[in-house]
C-alpha cells in the first residue's frame, strides 16, 4: 500500500531550519508537511552546542514557548587569549550586539512543542529516499512511512532541510556537487559535571595549541581542543584531558568534575553548487557546513529560512516568480561572508599540524593586531554576533494584507 499526501510545501528535515521554515509559512497561510527519519525524542536529544546571533534569538523569542530569553544565557562577549594574556571583544561596546549560550536541542524542543501545539504536520521515523519530478511544477518525495508503507507526496515546492547528507541536495545537483575544505586538524570535545570556568566564552591560542572554554549551564560545561581529526577520542584518559586543557589556557584555573561525554569533531567546509532549481531548495546544513570556530552553523540556517519563507510566500501565495528566482544568488552572498569569517577564525587560531616558526609568529602578529586594534574588534564583534538578516522585520511583524495578519484581526 502506498500513502499519497498532497501539500504545498514538503520539508524533509525538522531540525531548527525545517520547524522555523514551517512557521513561518503558516504565518503567511502556506501549508506545509514536515518528515524525519529520527523520532521526536531522537531529535530533542541530540546534544549539540548553540550560540545564537542576536537576530536569531529575535526570531525564537518570536515563536510561542521559547524559552531563548529565560533559559538561554546572554553573552556580552568572549576572551580571546594570546599566549596565556586575556583580551576582552566586548560586543555592546563595539557593535551594540550580544549573543545567546542556548543549546540546539533545547530551542529544538521548544520548536517541536510550538508546531504541534499549532498542529503542524510532522512525520516522524519517515524516510525520503528520492525527489522525483525536478523540472516541473509539481515534485514529489517518495520514501517511506513509520510503519514501513511507501509515502508519497506531492507539492508544489520541496525544501531541503535535511542535513549534510541531504536527498534533496542529491536530486538537485548531486550530493558532493560544490565547494570543499578538509582541515587538517578536528576539536576534541568532552562535557563535564562543574561549575563555569568563567563567565564567557575563552578562546585560547597557547605555544600548545588551541582550547575553547564554552558552558552549557550552571552544572554542565563543555570545553575542546585541537586535536588530530582521526584521533580515537577513548584513548585518551580524564587525567590526559585535563592536563592538554590546563596547557592550552595558561592562566585560566578551570574548574573539573567528572567527565561523561567526549568525542571528536572533524573540521570541514561545504558550499553546494546549486541552491535551488525550480521548486525545489535546499536550507542550512543540507546547503552548507562551517566548522564550529565562528558559532555560525544554526544562524545561516535561520538566514537561508527566512529569505526562503519570503520567496515561498510571494511565489504560491502571489504567482511572483521573482524572490526565488533571485534566492540562491542572494543567500550565497552571507554564505560566503560566513565561510570566511569561521575560515578566518579557525586559522587564526588553530595551529596547522605542518606550520613553521615563521607561520607561528606571523599567526602571533595577525592575534595582536586584532586585540589591539579597536576596529580589529569591531569587525570580530560584528561578525560573531551577526550581521543584520534580511528579512527579519518582515516575519516578525506580517503586514496587515498578509493572510497571517488577516486572520489575528479576526
Amino acid at each position: 500500500m502506498t500513502s499519497s499526501i498532497r501539500t504545498q510545501v514538503a520539508i524533509v528535515g525538522a531540525g531548527p531550519a525545517g520547524l522555523i521554515l514551517s512557521h513561518l509559512l503558516a504565518q503567511s497561510g502556506i501549508e506545509s508537511v514536515i518528515l524525519d527519519r529520527r523520532s521526536r525524542e531522537d531529535i530533542e536529544s541530540t546534544i549539540r552546542a548553540g550560540i545564537l546571533e542576536q537576530d536569531t534569538v529575535d526570531l525564537l523569542a518570536s515563536i510561542p514557548g521559547s524559552r531563548a530569553h529565560t533559559v538561554g544565557q546572554r553573552h556580552d562577549g568572549i576572551e580571546l587569549r594570546v599566549d596565556g594574556v586575556g583580551h576582552r571583544i566586548d560586543f555592546p561596546g563595539l557593535v551594540g550586539r550580544a549573543v545567546w549560550l542556548y543549546p540546539q536541542h533545547e530551542a529544538l524542543k521548544d520548536l517541536l512543542a510550538a508546531r504541534l501545539a499549532a498542529g503542524q504536520d510532522i512525520r516522524f521515523e519517515a524516510t525520503a529516499t528520492a525527489v522525483e519530478g525536478v523540472d516541473t511544477d509539481r515534485p514529489r518525495i517518495v520514501g517511506t512511512a513509520a510503519d514501513g508503507t511507501a509515502l508519497e507526496i506531492d507539492a508544489d515546492f520541496v525544501v531541503g532541510a535535511d542535513g549534510s547528507r541531504s536527498v534533496v541536495r542529491s536530486a538537485l545537483s548531486g550530493s558532493h556537487a560544490g565547494y570543499f575544505r578538509e582541515y587538517p586538524f578536528g576539536w576534541f570535545g568532552i562535557l563535564t559535571e562543574a561549575p563555569p570556568s568563567a563567565d564567557e566564552l575563552i578562546y585560547s591560542n597557547s605555544a600548545d595549541g588551541f582550547a575553547l572554554i564554552s558552558q552549557r549551564s550552571a552544572t554542565v560545561q563543555r570545553m575542546y581542543f585541537q586535536c588530530d581529526p582521526y584521533l580515537d577520542a577513548e584513548t585518551f584518559s580524564d587525567a590526559q584531558i585535563w592536563e592538554t586543557l590546563d596547557r592550552r589556557v595558561p592562566g585560566v584555573e578551570l574548574k573539573k568534575g567528572p567527565i561523561f561525554q567526549k568525542g571528536v569533531v572533524p573540521f570541514r567546509s561545504f558550499v553546494a553548487r546549486d541552491l535551488q532549481r525550480g521548486r525545489i531548495a535546499i536550507v542550512g546544513d543540507a546547503a552548507h557546513t562551517v566548522p564550529p570556530t565562528g558559532a555560525k552553523g544554526m544562524n545561516l540556517a535561520v538566514a537561508d529560512v527566512i529569505l526562503l519563507a519570503r520567496a515561498l510566500e510571494a511565489l504560491l501565495g502571489r504567482g511572483d516568480e521573482g524572490p526565488i528566482d533571485s534566492f540562491a544568488d542572494t543567500a550565497r552572498q552571507r554564505i560566503w561572508k560566513a565561510q570566511h569569517f569561521s575560515w578566518w577564525m579557525t586559522s587564526m587560531l588553530h595551529q596547522a599540524p605542518d606550520a613553521s616558526d615563521f607561520d607561528r609568529q606571523r599567526q602571533l602578529g595577525e592575534l595582536r593586531t586584532v586585540v589591539e586594534s579597536e576596529h580589529g574588534r569591531a569587525y570580530l564583534a560584528e561578525a560573531y554576533t551577526g550581521w543584520p538578516m534580511t528579512g527579519l522585520d518582515s516575519v516578525l511583524s506580517p503586514t496587515a494584507s498578509s493572510p497571517a495578519a488577516v486572520r489575528s484581526s479576526r
